[in-house]
């Protein structure tokens, strides 16, 4: 833990200062080390999300911290499940969804953590609707910060490489997730997250499922995982053409 808040809690906070969202994530993808890449990586996607929303500074150093930590009941969960590459049994998935709890137990038995880590490592699967494990609680019975967390952790988790599936483009996992596709999110905190995301995206080319190409110039503030594109001089909004999508980024 003193390493933990002298090296990295500054690093990842100095990382989010001034954020420039495509550099940031192209350092946090994770390559051959998946569970350290995501470990730091959800860290400072979830500092990022609190400034966004503006976090007092108080809790945007128990986020940083709890999201940092969110993780580390996995070094209970036997690593051939960990790297399995194949479907995880459901005797297999059970213990996996254990994590939680003995993250949860490892961060309250340290001295000097604070309580709402330790809530943050029980909590990052939990969902609004209950759906969520380890005990399918609703939104109001989780903590605010470990919702932040919840979408940090499966934003990143699906835009990185695994070792059983490719990543995908992060604008298509943020509509899944803006959609609800993957399940259900606190909707103040994915609306802030979905708008950020998306806003970086103003001015790039990109290449549309129907074949054409265009750029991205407007952000539709009620429906902002469907932005508006210019494809030579016609105006495509795709919150109006549910079958079009964007297909990739060009350049």
């Amino acid at each position: 833990m003193p390493d933990i808040r002298a090296e990295v809690l500054p690093a990842i906070l100095q990382s989010t200062e001034k954020v420039q969202v495509f550099p940031l994530l192209v350092s946090l993808q994770a390559k051959d080390d998946y569970t350290y890449r995501h470990t730091i990586a959800v860290g400072a996607i979830s500092s990022m999300i609190g400034k966004w929303i503006g976090l007092p500074e108080s809790e945007q150093a128990l986020l940083t911290l709890g999201a940092v930590l969110h993780d580390i009941g996995k070094a209970k969960v036997p690593e051939e499940i960990l790297n399995k590459r194949s479907r995880l049994t459901a005797e297999e998935y059970e213990l996996m969804q254990k994590h939680t709890v003995y993250g949860y137990e490892m961060i309250k038995s340290s001295p000097g953590l604070p309580h709402r880590s330790a809530l943050i490592a029980l909590q990052h699967h939990e969902r609004e609707d209950g759906s969520g494990y380890p005990f399918g609680a609703n939104s109001d019975r989780v903590d605010f910060l470990s919702k932040i967390v919840a979408i940090s952790d499966v934003f990143h988790a699906l835009t990185s490489d695994r070792v059983y599936r490719k990543a995908s483009p992060f604008y298509e996992i943020v509509r899944q997730m803006y959609t609800g596709t993957l399940g259900s999110f606190d909707k103040g905190i994915l609306l802030t997250f979905t708008r950020r995301m998306m806003n970086s995206l103003i001015g790039s080319e990109v290449s549309l499922t129907d074949g054409r190409t265009g750029k991205v110039v407007l952000i539709n503030p009620t429906d902002p995982a469907r932005p508006l594109i210019q494809s030579a001089e016609l105006f495509i909004d795709l919150s109006k053409e549910p079958e079009i999508r964007m297909e990739k980024i060009i350049g």
